[in-house]
């Protein structure tokens, strides 16, 4: 909190989320930068490593004005903040604005974060980087409005899958009762964030799920469900990488297997991959493992190869912790 109370009158704040942000990322990032504005902070940038493509379901929220591409941010911020990322490798070439003379705050929940900054705000037990954001904007006394509730809104119900997972604790709709207080509309919201697709996405996905593989032995025989899309099924179908986040859904539903894979391509040889778990195998120990982080039903890496060589990496270390995923379970 004394990071962002003694910023100078005229200082510079640069905001950084991971690469690809999903809704979480993203949310929490803009939700506070609109709590810096209410505080006075005035030269602010908000940005992250990449092209700077707002995915379609998030292009509506607040704040958006505030995004500037790698190239043009400060090169000596007087403060750095950074949000839902794990590891520094999480910020590509922005990592090196954490070097500078300016402090480097970091808000994140993952249990793997790697504690890479000056200051370390990270709650594991917390559904979302966006619980983060909301108890330091109330530390700093800035009072919630409908921009920073749907900010943040937005990052809550996409990190907890619209209040369906294990995270969902009291406190998590108890916050969300206090961002739906300000008037935000959340069917309006849902209907944008994950109700919405292209008809080209669709059809993308149904040839994506049509080459999914369900492997029984795998995971310490509670089964291993994966599929992966290159670079040629988007551009066959028109559709730009992002659509491909909600894939991991319908592979996860697959009864018969506790782990589910999503292998996308970014890149020729490189892949994003997704992971999900029931709760019988921690998939973070397999994402820290592979170079990535994550949560123990949630995490991900970035991977080089070729797809049998990716999820063949991925099987070599379901196997490795086989064990104790069984002992979680029964425990």
């Amino acid at each position: 909190m004394a990071a962002v109370r003694q910023l100078p009158a005229d200082g510079r704040v640069l905001l950084i989320c991971h690469v690809n942000p999903d809704g979480d990322a993203l949310g929490s990032m803009l939700g506070f930068a609109l709590g810096l504005r209410r505080l006075g902070v005035r030269r602010m940038q908000a940005t992250f490593p990449g092209p700077l493509e707002v995915p379609e379901p998030l292009s509506g929220l607040p704040g958006l004005e505030l995004l500037v591409p790698e190239s043009a941010v400060e090169t000596e911020p007087d403060l750095v903040i950074c949000f839902d990322a794990a590891s520094e490798s999480r910020l590509g070439d922005l990592a090196d604005r954490l070097a500078g003379k300016g402090t480097a705050l970091v808000l994140d929940h993952h249990a793997s974060n790697s504690g890479f900054g000056d200051v370390n705000l990270v709650d594991p037990d917390a559904a979302a980087t966006s619980v983060v954001a909301e108890e330091l904007l109330a530390r700093l006394g800035v009072p919630l409005d409908a921009g920073i509730a749907e900010c943040l809104y937005v990052a809550l119900s996409t990190d907890t899958g619209s209040f369906r997972f294990d995270a969902t604790t009291p406190a998590v709709h108890e916050m969300a009762a206090r961002l739906l207080a300000t008037g935000i509309r959340p069917g309006e919201i849902s209907r944008q964030v994950f109700d919405s697709r292209p008809f080209g996405a669709v059809r993308l996905f149904g040839e994506v799920l049509g080459r999914a593989r369900l492997e029984p032995a795998e995971a310490g025989g509670q089964g291993l469900v994966w599929t992966y899309a290159t670079l040629d099924d988007l551009a066959r179908h028109e559709q730009r990488p992002y659509v491909l986040e909600a894939l991991i859904d319908p592979v996860r539903c697959t009864a018969e297997a506790d782990v589910s894979c999503v292998i996308k391509q970014t890149a020729p040889g490189v892949w994003a991959v997704s992971l999900r778990s029931k709760g019988g195998t921690d998939v973070s120990r397999v994402a820290v493992a592979l170079g990535g982080g994550g949560h123990r039903l949630a995490a991900g890496f970035t991977a080089r190869g070729t797809v049998d060589e990716v999820i063949e990496r991925i099987r070599t270390q379901l196997r490795a912790y086989a064990p104790e995923s069984g002992a979680d379970q029964q425990g």
